[in-house]
């Protein structure tokens, strides 16, 4: 093999398609995670209001919070998304050459600098403390499924990189 066609599933193809099974699951939790309900707010023991992240979502459009609604749909939708089609394409044997291998490499490193797990769970755990005094909150399934598929979307980015690595020591 020569320099220009290294990747992943070339030097260690049993791993890739393992890595690529759970971004089939990794997707799966993302979409039950965007559309399952996160929490229940309810206020007064009269107003219940169950919430998902695409409901959420619809929301802001209709009560004209377009700035918010970008920001949210960004972070939780469109950046996941993208780069598990960027993991994807890692893991593919398809990658022709060693400049796309290293070009979608860069990318995910620059990506990972954006990773909202953090502050989508801060976010919650606050407006559950924050409301506890003028409503009930109740965290529900979406909340951890969506959690689920930013954690393993992180753990399954740590072993591409780390397989990379392992890929770029045998030819230099």
């Amino acid at each position: 093999m020569t320099a220009t066609s290294e990747n992943i599933a070339r030097y260690f193809p049993v791993e890739a398609r393992r890595l690529r099974f759970f971004l089939v699951a990794i997707l799966l939790c993302l979409a039950g995670g965007l559309f399952a309900p996160i929490i229940t707010l309810e206020k007064f023991y009269f107003f219940e209001n169950t919430v998902s992240i695409i409901s959420g979502l619809l929301e802001l459009i209709d009560e004209g919070q377009f700035l918010l609604f970008i920001i949210i749909s960004l972070f939780s939708v469109v950046l996941p998304v993208l780069k598990l089609f960027m993991l994807n394409k890692l893991l593919s044997t398809k990658l022709a050459d060693n400049e796309s291998f290293q070009k979608y490499l860069e990318w995910m490193h620059h990506y990972g600098k954006w990773s909202m797990l953090d502050v989508f769970v801060v976010a919650v755990l606050l407006a559950a403390v924050k409301l506890g005094s003028v409503a009930d909150v109740q965290l529900h399934y979406g909340i951890y499924l969506f959690a689920a598929a930013v954690l393993l979307t992180m753990l399954v980015t740590a072993r591409v990189v780390k397989l990379s690595d392992a890929i770029f020591k045998k030819i230099t």
